[in-house]
């Protein structure tokens, strides 16, 4: 059974105000008009922080394991069949390639392909699905890569044109993790810069998702649409499972 706690449904809804009001705050000092959607990174935490979380207005929820994401939707299907469309699940951590196809079905959109081998699997499984999948290519931001994922920047145009040209899959933008050991503002610099060059390109694939709990200001200013954040709205990861 799903049960929502009130006293941590309470913590998760003053943290969550608060990331708001950053993201609000980070907007307007950007000069921009539009906020960027916050996706909630729900990994590690149980389905009733998801439930309360979605209760609480969240649109788009993060997870980066195939298997914990399984069990959630599976909770979800099973006790709270009204929150299998939304919120919106995103899947944001590598890919392995034989478990590819079992995320393309339960998740709207995969942030983490960087890799050719993973374009026809999720190019298969988009086929099944009433719409294309939806993907951004994950861009590797390291300049001495140390296997964060992601594609290489100059490796990028190539995988763009095989996936746009992939009827199973929807090409919306790109996703990166700001580098370890890196001031967030350079890294973000650059890919600013490699998006130009994308969007040239493939001008409908304007979706940027950048930026978690420590960054999310400078993600923010160089036109991130999307923002990842975790620990900041649910608190200090638990051990995993």
């Amino acid at each position: 059974m799903i049960e929502v706690d009130d006293e941590r449904r309470a913590e998760l809804a003053t943290r969550l105000e608060q990331v708001r009001e950053r993201i609000t705050s980070a907007t307007r000092d950007a000069g921009r008009d539009e906020e960027p959607t916050l996706v909630v990174v729900t990994k590690f935490f149980p389905v009733s922080d998801l439930v309360a979380l979605a209760e609480l207005g969240v649109t788009d929820v993060g997870e980066s394991r195939e298997q914990e994401l399984h069990e959630k939707v599976d909770s979800l299907r099973e006790e709270r069949p009204d929150l299998l469309k939304a919120p919106t699940r995103h899947f944001i951590g590598q890919l392995q390639s034989k478990k590819a196809k079992r995320v393309a079905s339960l998740v709207d959109v995969v942030q983490s392909l960087d890799r050719p081998k993973l374009v026809p699997l999720l190019d298969a499984a988009g086929a099944e699905r009433d719409t294309p999948l939806e993907v951004l290519l994950q861009v590797d931001l390291e300049e001495n890569s140390q296997g964060r994922g992601g594609v290489a920047p100059a490796e990028l145009a190539a995988l763009a044109d095989e996936v746009a040209q992939a009827s199973g899959l929807t090409l919306s933008g790109l996703m990166a993790v700001a580098p370890r050991g890196e001031e967030p503002e350079r890294a973000f610099e650059r890919l600013a810069a490699l998006r130009e060059s994308f969007l040239a390109d493939h001008p409908a694939a304007r979706v940027l998702s950048a930026g978690m709990s420590g960054d999310l200001e400078a993600a923010v200013k160089i036109g991130a649409t999307h923002l990842r954040v975790g620990s900041a709205i649910l608190g200090s990861r638990p051990a995993a499972r």
